[in-house]
């Protein structure tokens, strides 16, 4: 085929010094090794995928593979960095150098209303509670787990996070958490049972809407809890909580909403009362705002989704009322985090395909390996920011030291941050 050996020649010329472990097999089972026993094979079931290579076009390889025209073998680290390698010196222009603002889903600011944050929320969490049960934790937690020596497993390692924005929060005996996004409810149930809170839980999802209320219910809580399917701006009410966390929400605010958001969290804090905001932010301030995007991640994954920076966060918390306290940059906990569910994933392959279909299983599979790649790279991260809002003196209790956050560890028994070798 002259277009196939045209290309395949153009590959050979600028991967020449590479040694990329990749096999390229086509449509009509010709393969093609770029470099001795190669550690990724790449199967294009389409002629058309052909240029794509040449583009070094990663959302479009990416819907390709989604579509089922590309299948890719290998391991993580591998398949991860021979894309990356693709992207970079295959691509026509540096796909790689746009990649870091890519991922961290920067473009255009979005309006946000209701009716459209609902729509996002429903696409990405109403996909199937059986779904996600299949490569979650236990306690249904879907964000950054917290890891102590990295041996964990995933279930100890959540309970490890739930525990540590707890502490963070300094629950007691009687106080009303206020847990906006709360997912499947397991934050809510851990601070019941273990610290003796009362609480409300608010998301846009109505299955897990549904699930967090039979949760509470099957674990005797309902005097106790309450899950309400509600925006963020439409909780009633002032002064009316002790204490208020958001898990993996604020992402689908949106830039613009942050004074909004962050100002709703003051009207609802008692003075004194306390904030924990975990979530992820772009390690690129300079691309805030540029119009770079991920075609790929707003498409099939988070539509809506936009990351502040770091000082982003800061700045619009202040600006709400709200004092920081404390942060705590938690990167390398999501890199491996991510690792176990995209590994727990694909051991269930089989029934995540029957649950959600192939397309999907794609989508999560990739996004989620990607996103751990990103985070191990810097070009993402996620931050605990722990504030108060401020009592009528202008002051608010709090303890002097961090002492209350942590057991002295055995230094023996620290691991080094995750690396890729060996994934």
């Amino acid at each position: 085929m002259i277009l196939r050996d045209r290309i395949l020649a153009q590959l050979r010329r600028r991967l020449a010094d590479a040694e990329l472990p990749l096999r390229l097999r086509f449509w009509d089972g010709v393969e093609f090794d770029f470099a001795r026993a190669p550690s990724v094979t790449i199967t294009l079931n389409k002629p058309a995928v052909l240029r794509q290579f040449l583009l070094g076009d990663i959302d479009r390889l990416g819907r390709s593979y989604v579509e089922g025209n590309i299948e890719v073998d290998g391991r993580l680290s591998d398949i991860l960095a021979v894309g990356i390698a693709l992207a970079e010196r295959a691509g026509r222009s540096s796909t790689l150098s746009r990649l870091p603002r890519a991922l961290a889903w920067l473009g255009r600011a979005r309006k946000h209303s209701r009716s459209y944050d609902a729509a996002a929320i429903s696409y990405h969490y109403d996909v199937s509670n059986e779904f996600y049960q299949l490569w979650l934790d236990r306690s249904m937690t879907y964000s950054c787990a917290y890891f102590r020596t990295g041996d964990e497993d995933i279930d100890t390692a959540q309970e490890q996070k739930l525990d540590h924005i707890c502490a963070k929060l300094r629950l007691r005996d009687g106080e009303r958490l206020l847990d906006i996004g709360c997912g499947w409810g397991g934050l809510l149930v851990r601070a019941a049972r273990r610290y003796g809170i009362s609480g409300v839980g608010v998301t846009l999802s109505e299955r897990q809407y549904a699930f967090a209320r039979e949760r509470i219910a099957a674990e005797g809580l309902a005097d106790r809890l309450e899950i309400r399917l509600q925006d963020y701006r439409d909780i009633p009410g002032e002064a009316a909580f002790d204490k208020v966390v958001s898990v993996g929400m604020y992402e689908h605010v949106g830039r613009r909403n942050l004074p909004l958001y962050f100002a709703a969290i003051a009207r609802l804090l008692k003075p004194g009362g306390v904030l924990l905001n975990h979530g992820i932010t772009t390690g690129n301030r300079d691309g805030e705002g540029q119009g770079v995007r991920s075609s790929f991640i707003e498409r099939y994954v988070f539509p809506g989704g936009e990351l502040p920076h770091i000082s982003r966060v800061l700045y619009e918390m202040a600006g709400g009322g709200l004092e920081p306290l404390d942060v705590e940059n938690l990167r390398p906990h999501y890199a491996l985090t991510l690792l176990h569910w995209v590994r727990r994933l694909e051991s269930r392959k089989a029934r995540a395909i029957e649950l959600a279909g192939p397309e999907r299983y794609r989508i999560w599979r990739i996004y989620m390996a990607g996103c751990a790649y990103a985070f191990e790279r810097g070009w993402l991260s996620i931050h605990q920011v722990l504030a108060v809002k401020p009592g009528r003196a202008g002051d608010a209790p709090r303890p002097w030291t961090r002492a209350h956050l942590y057991v002295p560890d055995d230094p023996a028994k620290l691991a080094a941050p995750p690396t890729w070798e060996g994934v």
